[in-house]
């Protein structure tokens, strides 16, 4: 686990969008995947993020800055919620699309996917929008401990198929800990095989 993990800033328009001097690892997810709820267990402080029943509570640019290892984990405003209005939707999709666009410090954006649905239409249009931007998808399956092995299993065959990986996207849950400490290597070798090619 990290030494530290702070938040460092907090962005919720445009133009409060400035550079950031370190890479970027993002999260993204629908409103009700459990972004926070991840970022709480991978980090071990239960109220780093801001949790909630409410889905759609991250309505902002989140940048967490991880050290020793000098990169930031950034949290990305949910998709998918219905419950506010257009208005607001739009601004966080532009929002999002000027963090996404043109971002060379951004080494990839960790995908969410609840392991209880099959794939869904939102999820498969932002990972060919991030794969069309030339960014790195890391598909991850959350919520594993809230479904039975076999429906796990579809769901991770499903994705595999749909993305044409060599691998199944990894199981998580924030619940019981599943993986959370294989996610976390994996964000650190990814972060490392970036560093040794600057």
């Amino acid at each position: 686990m990290p030494s530290t993990v702070i938040l460092e800033k907090t962005v919720y328009t445009i133009d409060q969008l400035g550079e950031m001097p370190l890479p970027q690892l993002a999260l993204a997810g629908r409103s009700n995947v459990g972004k926070s709820s991840l970022l709480n267990k991978l980090t071990g402080r239960k109220n780093l993020a801001k949790t909630s029943s409410t889905p759609g509570k991250t309505r902002s640019l989140n940048f967490y800055k991880v050290e020793p290892e000098g990169f930031y984990l950034v949290d990305l405003p949910g998709y998918g919620y219905a419950r506010c209005s257009k208005t607001e939707r739009d601004k966080w999709a532009a929002l999002t699309t000027r963090y996404l666009k043109n971002n060379a410090r951004l080494f990839g954006v960790v995908a969410l996917l609840d392991s209880r649905l099959t794939p869904q239409t939102l999820d498969i249009d932002l990972i060919n929008y991030i794969k069309a931007l030339g960014i790195e998808v890391i598909p991850v399956l959350t919520k594993a401990d809230k479904c039975k092995q076999p429906v796990r299993s579809a769901t991770q065959a499903a994705w595999q198929r749909l993305l044409g990986t060599e691998k199944p996207p990894m199981l998580i849950s924030s619940h019981s800990g599943m993986n959370i400490d294989k996610l976390w290597q994996s964000f650190l070798d990814k972060f490392a095989a970036v560093s040794s090619h600057e």
